[in-house]
């Protein structure tokens, strides 16, 4: 066997780690590269804030002298204990199309997971659910949003050679953007806020938003709480993120819904696609990276629905409408042609029903699998 395993254990190896996408997928019109530096926090034990309940080796594969693949393992305390399972998940997966590299990833984590005494593997999946998850399994010819993991067909093959299946779906779909908002959908909105006395929060600033931050993370704990394994962002977290994104996002593709005492019971954050831009980065914002994302976010005809929630208990109620509603507004008065939605579990029914009433096609699907080791 020329494969051999090396665990990254300093700065220099995690370099080569976050750096191997690079050749795997040089030459690849659809691959949108990740910020260097980005990923390089997310995977360290002392900047990113998921460490306080996880824990996580990686690893590289080398063949030949060169590097092959990378795999990451991760087990989440929490969400084993609030899911009730020993799993590990595995991240950060790619690979060249070589079955004696795949394979010895693949034993190298479930010999660290039963090491561990977990019973099982899933995933692509990160620290939370802020981290990219699932492998692409239809949708090779499209564009991913930053936000979402690309990978060669190949890797579906070598996943399911392994003994790993289905566990989990997501699906996004694609919308003409300046599509009118349809006759039904403005009739019901407009019921929908008279019953419940409701309110559509609109901003001018970034400045008007960030003191409801930390809220909107709250209600996208409570929205997401039975969905496949989320488990809610701690404070820290919820801080963390905050810093990282919130400062950034265009508040005219902003939305949220309050009810009479002014509490959001739902939100919609969209922000003008920044995957062109971040192929031309390629990895790096400095020096000359920056100006790629701020010329995309300045003038854009493509949309990316990025983060959206409702409170539990509003979800059966139509809330979901009114920030989609509004949401398209702004997009025709931008002229903003294209929108690609979030991921939607196929699963979770109340998500996906939202877009019943608009023109749309399903853009890409993605898998979270799953291999049991007791076999």
């Amino acid at each position: 066997m020329n494969v051999t395993i090396q665990e990254v254990t300093s700065k220099k190896d995690l370099k080569r780690f976050v750096m191997f996408p690079f050749k795997v997928f040089k030459g690849c019109e659809y691959w949108v590269p990740p910020l260097i530096d980005g990923e390089m926090q997310i995977l360290d034990k002392d900047k990113n804030p998921a460490f306080e309940y996880c824990e996580a080796k990686y690893w590289l594969a080398y063949k030949d002298g060169e590097i092959a693949g990378r795999i990451a393992g991760i087990i989440n305390h929490r969400a084993n204990e609030k899911w009730g399972g020993r799993l590990v998940r595995i991240g950060w997966v790619d690979f060249t199309n070589d079955a004696e590299v795949s394979g010895t990833l693949f034993l190298t984590v479930e010999n660290w997971a039963k090491e561990r005494g977990m019973e099982g593997i899933h995933g692509p999946l990160g620290f939370t659910d802020m981290d990219n998850e699932g492998l692409l399994i239809e949708g090779f010819d499209k564009l991913p949003t930053i936000a979402n993991i690309y990978n060669h067909p190949y890797y579906v093959e070598h996943f399911e050679r392994f003994g790993y299946a289905k566990a989990e779906d997501w699906i996004q779909y694609i919308f003409n953007a300046s599509q009118p908002i349809p006759d039904k959908v403005q009739r019901i909105n407009q019921l929908i806020i008279q019953k419940y006395n409701l309110k559509v929060l609109r901003f001018e600033s970034v400045r008007e938003i960030l003191p409801r931050a930390r809220e909107v993370l709250e209600v996208l704990n409570a929205s997401f709480t039975n969905l496949y394994g989320f488990v809610a962002l701690t404070d820290k977290e919820i801080d963390y993120y905050v810093k990282q994104y919130f400062s950034y996002i265009k508040p005219e593709f902003v939305c949220f819904v309050a009810d009479t005492t002014d509490k959001i019971i739902g939100f919609g954050i969209s922000m003008p696609s920044l995957s062109k831009a971040m192929q031309k980065c390629k990895g790096r914002l400095f020096p000359f990276g920056f100006i790629y994302v701020l010329k995309a976010l300045r003038k854009n005809d493509t949309i990316d629905l990025y983060l959206n929630g409702v409170l539990p208990e509003w979800q059966s109620k139509g809330v979901h409408a009114l920030y989609y509603a509004e949401l398209n507004k702004s997009y025709i008065r931008n002229n903003i042609r294209t929108a690609i939605s979030n991921p939607q579990l196929e699963s979770n029914v109340n998500a996906i029903s939202a877009w019943k009433n608009y023109e749309k096609e399903m853009y890409v699907r993605r898998r979270c699998y799953k291999k049991m080791l007791n076999g």
